[in-house]
């Protein structure tokens, strides 16, 4: 791509994110209802535990979200600048959610009100805070989002964002180990001259490839002083050669010849991952040497273990293309178990949110995050436990798109 399409690709994309975020809205509009008096206020106060205060004549709450384990509200209630007793306050919120609604109720706790449940991630939602308190009712409403986002379907089809709902999936569950690449013994055919005599000429190089019958050498028999050849047994590369023109050939091996066309691979399993590996499993080989993966079954286990206590399992790959030569290092998965679980995401709609692992949920035009609890995972699939309900439409595609839109504007967690 030159530099000049590059540029325009650039300006396309940062204009179409322009287009696609939410029209700009002032989150800290406070909407006061109190004696038919509505007025607006458009900035946002805070009180001194940091909370969001909220006013209505000389009637004031301080409301914020304190985080832990289990977030919850917390409110403190004043009356011209008094502190009131939570005890003789009611309060109750209600948070409407993209796709669900909470109804929330406050308890006294010393000197604030508690909520009743715990406030769930994400943080994400539209406030109504209604108080009663000697016979005087407030109410206020307010919105309150983080790591939402509005694209247009449009725009959604022409960034390639693509959707799935989520629900039960099966999981392939499997370990990573490494190992090397190993000549197959029982291809390997070590030549040697039938009478000894002086070495004429010698036709193969190590690496070379032969076929079966080929020349290898010519010999001149020190007995009849005829000339005869040394042909190969099978086909394969020529590993090693050992034999020189002039050379006397004695008794020694001349050539040896590999059959590289199935190959061992000799692979390190640690003694934690033994109990779940059994002769048979299925192994993928990744390798360097080769653009594809190479799939095989663990053929035995050696019995020895290695100075780092792991136990070689060996599997028998075949090896058509000749890529995989001895010597050589590769990464391995093998197949432990293929498992159902009742809720999974794909492991490319996964991204980071501040301190959490998430996908984004979509809602009509609407986009926000999910914070996961994940669990088990395989190649393709990710175990959900929590934060995301069976069901849910969800971005698998181009998510980093909706990430950057979000982040744009600052993935703030105020409340």
């Amino acid at each position: 791509m030159n530099t000049f399409t590059l540029f325009i690709s650039t300006v396309s994309l940062a204009l179409l994110l322009g287009a696609c975020g939410p029209e700009p809205q002032d989150s800290t509009l406070t909407e006061d209802h109190h004696q038919g008096d509505d007025t607006l206020t458009h900035e946002e106060e805070r009180g001194p535990h940091n909370g969001r205060l909220l006013r209505q004549g000389d009637f004031t709450v301080e409301l914020a979200i304190i985080e832990g384990q289990a977030p919850q509200y917390r409110a403190w209630v004043k009356k011209a600048q008094q502190a009131l007793p939570s005890t003789e306050v009611e309060l109750r919120a209600t948070l409407t959610r993209l796709g669900s609604v909470d109804e929330v109720g406050f308890t006294a706790q010393g000197d604030y009100l508690a909520s009743d449940i715990t406030i769930s991630e994400p943080h994400s939602f539209v406030v109504e805070l209604r108080a009663n308190y000697q016979g005087e009712s407030y109410l206020w409403q307010f919105e309150s989002f983080e790591g939402r986002t509005e694209i247009t379907p449009d725009i959604a089809q022409t960034l390639n964002i693509a959707t799935e709902v989520a629900g039960p999936q099966t999981l392939e569950l499997s370990t990573q180990v490494y190992g090397r690449v190993l000549a197959d013994s029982q291809r390997l055919s070590h030549v040697s001259a039938r009478f000894e005599g002086r070495i004429t000429d010698v036709k193969a190089s190590i690496g070379e490839y032969v076929s079966a019958g080929s020349s290898l050498a010519t010999i001149e028999s020190n007995q009849s002083l005829t000339n005869y050849e040394v042909t190969a047994p099978i086909s394969g590369i020529i590993l090693e050669r050992d034999a020189g023109p002039g050379e006397q050939t004695g008794n020694r091996t001349l050539f040896t010849i590999m059959d590289n066309s199935r190959v061992w691979v000799d692979l390190s399993v640690f003694p934690k991952d033994l109990p779940n590996i059994t002769s048979g499993a299925e192994v993928t080989i990744s390798t360097p040497l080769s653009q594809t993966q190479l799939s095989g079954t663990i053929t035995r286990f050696l019995p020895q273990v290695d100075l780092n206590q792991a136990v070689t399992a060996r599997v028998h790959l075949d090896n058509p293309q000749g890529t995989l030569l001895p010597g050589a290092w590769v990464e391995a998965s093998i197949k432990i178990a293929d498992i159902q679980v009742p809720l999974a995401v794909r492991r490319e709609a996964l991204q980071s949110f501040r301190d959490f692992t998430v996908v984004y949920a979509k809602f009509g035009k609407q986009y926000e995050v999910r914070m996961l609890e994940l669990g088990r995972q395989s190649a393709d699939w990710v175990e959900v436990l929590s934060g995301l309900s069976p069901g849910t439409t969800y971005v698998t595609q181009n998510s980093y798109v909706l990430k950057a839109d979000v982040e744009k504007d600052g993935a703030t967690h105020d409340h």
